[in-house]
Order: structure tokens, then C-alpha cells, then sequence
């Protein structure tokens, strides 16, 4: 159930003629009051012939010209509109509920408080089966104005109340970190102008787009000009940029002037204050165990910067500024991915939008290692390698799941629902950009001799999933790239350990899959050349000790010729 407070104005009569006509599409039928402030003697035009819309409007106005008459400041703005609407799975309900429901949400908002005879005068109107309209005028039968502040949040309390008593869709708790959603004259206008979004949707997504882009305020208005975008910013005397707002091309009002939106009203999370504190945030001293020696592209940096999410997590407010930064990388990614994944990953991207914010203030510092990933790929990326690509998204998948475990143990319903959405687009990405490098791998699989060395080297580091490991799809592909890895001088028993260390393996539906892009990530540069002589030479003297036994799990391959762990027996 969905109650919208909306403000009305100070036309009571023309809501009331909004609330009682057939509607645009004739989809208002036999509208009627089912609940007020007091039913006895309430005109009701729905009801009876010789009640008028006028008279509705004087008896609910009577309290404000009253005051208004007394005092010398009239009261502007007194009407309160509040739509409350039902699921489209729910049943319809009766009009001695729908008048139930009205009341309680009155006496939450504080329209009309329990046990207090001098609140405001309010009606409920059913003119369809899935919702009604309370409409209130705010000024009480004392003179005085009733307490709102807060009220969309008591009144979003008492519709998860509802939701439970009547047996209704129970929606999720809000926490005023959602964006706006579209008013009906947005959606019109976009309909008529065959626009598929909204133009402050259309805008929060450019605006997104354009994050990873910019590393300052300035910067980033100055990338939404470019892009076409109207951009009106307010400054200070001094030249200081205090605000912004944007309008999308050809959203012109009634005079043919550009309709300007403010960030804050595209979303809570794009005011200029929070995009200066993420944009603008200083860089924190290198990480001690940081790789200096290996030569890396912004695909592979990302992975790395992935890395460091789960040693973030441990502070709330660490853990906000990560969540953050991990959006703008999807977007980034999502930007620079080959053309056959843009539609799931900037699905992801979107969909993370809504797990990106919550009331937890991020210290945005601490994720400067992952934002310069975004940046770096969105800057200087071109086209990944397959395996790059696969390891990151793989890596982001991974993110994603951390992110959504943290928001659920915060109780962010929302988020948590909005990562978990993301993860279901990011994992059919991953899966795409892994298909044709597991295709490759397979096709170069060790001979089976070969391959239950390395079932053994599976077993002695992950006991605990070597068989689902050694029984998943993916294990010839596994083999090969351990098989390679360990031509490079790298222990397959060591890097297998790691690996698992990175990503726990028991939710991962096919671990097989997990190793193949973490350990290709991490082996990638060759070891020294003493080291892999010393890894040959272990390789020749396993090859002789280990025959054929309990650990072959695949037929005999294609041998790969240049992997010294394939040599033929002796």
C-alpha cells in the first residue's frame, strides 16, 4: 500500500472537481465519501443530488476562513492531498475498510490526532476499486496548524501496519533515500513527447553517467554541458559554485522556457554538497601491500581495488563510501564494456543506483582507491581482454554480494533489494564474457595424467569443496590455467589457497568458475626465472612419482605442448 502526501495548494473546490470527475479516460467511477472528520451532515455530491462541490468545499474550508478572518497573515497553501492506493495482486477491498484505513492514516499523519475532537476537517473519496483520496484542509477547528513535520514517515509506519492487519502486499520500510518518483504530469509530458523516461529519470541517469568522469563539481557540470545538457549553476559573489540545477533539451514549459531541476530533487544523493564530498574527497596514503611491480591495465587495477572491499567493510562508514564507489565502477564498467554486455551491465548500473545511498554518512576518503579504478577506466580504458574482463566482472559480481550482505545486516531493505538486482544482470554479464575464455581453456586441457596432479594440488589446498570443484563443468578449463600458471614458475597449491581466500566458495553455485578468474588474475605476470626452473624441475620429479590413481577426474586431452607439466610419461 501506497500513501503519497502530496501539498495541493489552496483550492479546495478544484481538487474536490478532480476527485469527483469521470477523469480523462473515464476511469473514475462512482466516486463517494467513505469516511471524514464527522459523516453526519457532510454534503456528499456522490451521494446526493442536491449537494454540490461547493458547499463540500465551504463546510472543509470553514475552520480556515474563520481563522483568516481574524487574524491579519491569511493562511495559504491549507489543502493536504494524500492518494492511498493498494497493490495490483491485492483484493479489492470494502468501503468500511477503505474508511478504516482512512482514519488511521489521518491520526498518523496528525491531521486528525486519536482522542482529539479539534483536529482538521478531512474526507476520504473512493472513485475506483484500488484506492481512495484523503483530502484534509490544514488548519485545525482551534485556529491552530496541526503538527506535519515527519508525517510521510508516520504515515509509511501506519500503511506497513495496514499491510499486515488486512493481509495486504507488504512493501518494504522507506528511510527518505529513495529518489522521486515521476508525478503524473511528468509521465504525460514524457508520453506525449515519446520519451521512454521521465526528465528528471533521464537526468539522474546522465548525471550518473557522468560521475566517473569528473573529479570535481566543476568538472562534472562542465561534462554535462558538453553532453547537451542545460546546466544553470548558482554561485557565490566570489565565483563559488553553491548550487546547480540541469534541464534535459526540450523540456520547456508553457512559455517555451528550459525547466531546470535541482540535484537534490533528481535524488538524495546528487546535491552539489554530496557530489563535492565524493568527487573531491583526498587521496589517503598508499596501501602498505600494495603492488608495485606488477604492470598492469585499468581493467586489472579495478580487480585489485576490489580486493581491498572486504577490509572496508569492517567501519559502517568505510563501508557506505565503498558501496558508493562500487557504483560508479559498474558505471564505468558498463561504459567501456564490449557492446554485447552494455545491456545487462547498465541494467546493473541502475539498478545500483538504489544501493548506493543510505542515512549511514560515508567517509568518502576511504574508498579513494576504487573511485581512481572508475576514473582510470572511464579515462583511459580501451577494449578488455577477455580474461581482464572476465576477472573483473567476476570481481564485481563478488562486490555486489558483499554489498547486499552489508545492507541486510543494517536492515536497508531497500538496498538490499536494489544490490541483489544488480547482482542477478552482473552475474549474466559475467557469464557472457567467461563463456568464450572457458571455450579456449577446454579446448587446451593438460593430459589426464597432468590433470590428476593438479586434482591432487585441488584436494590438499580446498578439502572442503574439492569435489564440487573437480565435478564442476568449468574443471577442465580450471586445469588448464593452473597448468599454465605453474609453466610460469607459480605454485598451483599456493595460488589455489589464495584464490579461495579472496572469495569464499560455499554460496558459489560453480566454484570451478570462481578460481578460473581470480587465479588467472593473480598469476598473470611471470615469476622469476629461478623460481620457475625450481617449479619445472618439481613438475618433472611429481610427473614420475604419481601414476594413474584415485584422482582422475577427466579422459585424456589434446596435451598442451608448451606446458612443461604435460610432457608424456617416461
Amino acid at each position: 500500500m501506497i500513501a503519497a502526501i502530496k501539498p495541493a495548494g489552496s483550492n479546495t473546490r478544484g481538487l474536490l472537481a478532480y476527485l469527483y470527475d469521470p477523469g480523462r479516460h473515464d476511469e473514475h467511477t462512482d466516486p463517494h465519501i467513505v469516511a471524514g472528520f464527522a459523516m453526519l451532515g457532510m454534503p456528499d455530491p456522490g451521494r446526493d443530488q442536491d449537494a454540490t462541490l461547493t458547499q463540500l468545499a465551504r463546510h472543509l474550508d470553514a475552520p480556515v476562513h474563520l481563522r483568516n478572518s481574524e487574524f491579519g497573515k491569511k493562511v495559504t497553501d491549507h489543502v493536504w492531498h494524500c492518494p492511498v492506493r493498494t497493490a495490483p495482486e491485492d483484493r479489492h477491498l470494502s468501503d468500511a475498510e477503505w474508511a478504516d484505513i482512512a482514519q488511521r492514516i489521518v491520526e498518523a499523519a496528525g491531521i486528525a490526532p486519536p482522542g482529539d475532537d479539534l483536529g482538521c476537517r478531512w474526507i476520504a473519496v473512493r472513485h475506483a476499486d484500488d484506492h481512495i483520496h484523503i483530502l484534509a484542509t490544514t488548519v485545525r477547528e482551534d485556529g491552530r496548524r496541526p503538527k506535519l513535520h515527519d508525517s510521510g514517515i508516520r504515515v509509511g509506519d501506519a500503511c506497513r501496519q495496514i499491510e499486515k492487519d488486512y493481509g495486504l502486499c507488504q512493501l518494504k520500510k522507506g528511510d527518505r533515500t529513495a529518489a522521486r518518483r515521476p508525478t503524473q504530469a511528468e509521465m504525460h509530458k514524457a508520453q506525449r513527447l515519446g520519451w521512454e523516461q521521465s526528465s528528471r529519470d533521464w537526468l539522474q541517469n546522465r548525471i550518473r553517467a557522468a560521475i566517473p568522469h569528473a573529479n570535481s563539481a566543476e568538472e562534472l557540470l562542465a561534462y554535462l554541458q558538453a553532453d547537451g545538457i542545460a546546466v544553470k549553476p548558482r554561485r557565490g559573489p566570489s565565483g563559488d559554485l553553491l548550487g546547480y540545477a540541469v534541464g534535459r533539451p526540450g523540456d520547456l514549459n508553457k512559455d517555451g522556457e528550459q525547466i531546470f531541476h535541482p540535484g537534490g530533487r533528481i535524488a538524495p544523493d546528487l546535491t552539489l554538497p554530496k557530489l563535492k564530498a565524493r568527487l573531491e574527497a583526498g587521496q589517503p596514503e598508499e596501501h602498505p601491500t600494495a603492488r608495485r611491480d606488477r604492470p598492469t591495465t585499468p581493467w586489472h587495477q579495478a580487480t585489485d581495488a576490489l580486493d581491498t572491499l572486504h577490509t572496508g567493510m569492517a567501519d559502517d562508514t568505510h563501508a557506505q563510501a565503498h558501496i558508493t564507489a562500487l557504483g560508479e565502477l559498474i558505471e564505468a564498467t558498463a561504459q567501456k564494456a564490449p557492446t554485447h554486455l552494455h545491456a545487462e551491465l547498465r541494467a546493473a548500473s541502475r539498478a545500483f543506483a538504489r544501493a548506493q545511498r543510505s542515512q549511514i554518512r560515508a567517509e568518502n576518503q576511504a574508498a579513494h582507491t576504487l573511485r581512481k579504478a572508475a576514473r582510470d577506466i572511464a579515462h583511459t580504458a580501451t577494449g578488455p581482454g577477455g580474461s581482464a574482463l572476465a576477472a573483473l566482472l567476476a570481481a564485481l559480481v563478488w562486490a555486489t554480494i558483499v554489498a547486499a550482505r552489508w545492507h541486510e545486516a543494517n536492515n536497508h531493505a531497500h538496498q538490499t533489494e536494489a544490490a541483489r538486482q544488480a547482482l542477478q544482470h552482473l552475474k549474466t554479464a559475467a557469464g557472457h564474457a567467461l563463456a568464450p575464455v572457458l571455450d579456449s581453456l577446454a579446448a587446451r586441457q593438460p593430459n589426464e595424467q597432468a590433470c590428476q596432479i593438479l586434482a591432487h594440488d585441488v584436494r590438499a589446498a580446498i578439502p572442503n569443496h574439492a569435489d564440487r570443484i573437480l565435478t564442476d563443468l568449468a574443471w577442465p578449463a580450471l586445469a588448464t590455467v593452473l597448468a599454465d600458471a605453474e609453466a610460469g614458475g607459480h605454485q598451483p597449491h599456493q595460488l589455489l589457497k589464495e584464490a579461495a581466500a579472496q572469495r569464499e566458495l560455499t554460496t558459489a553455485r560453480q566454484p570451478a568458475r570462481v578460481l578460473i578468474t581470480r587465479i588467472q588474475h593473480n598469476s598473470r605476470n611471470p615469476a622469476p626465472t629461478p623460481r620457475a626452473e625450481a617449479a619445472r624441475r618439481r613438475t618433472t620429479t611429481r610427473v614420475h612419482a604419481t601414476g594413474r590413481g584415485a584422482y582422475a577426474t577427466q579422459p585424456a586431452a589434446t596435451p598442451v605442448t608448451a606446458n612443461p607439466i604435460n610432457r608424456p610419461r617416461l
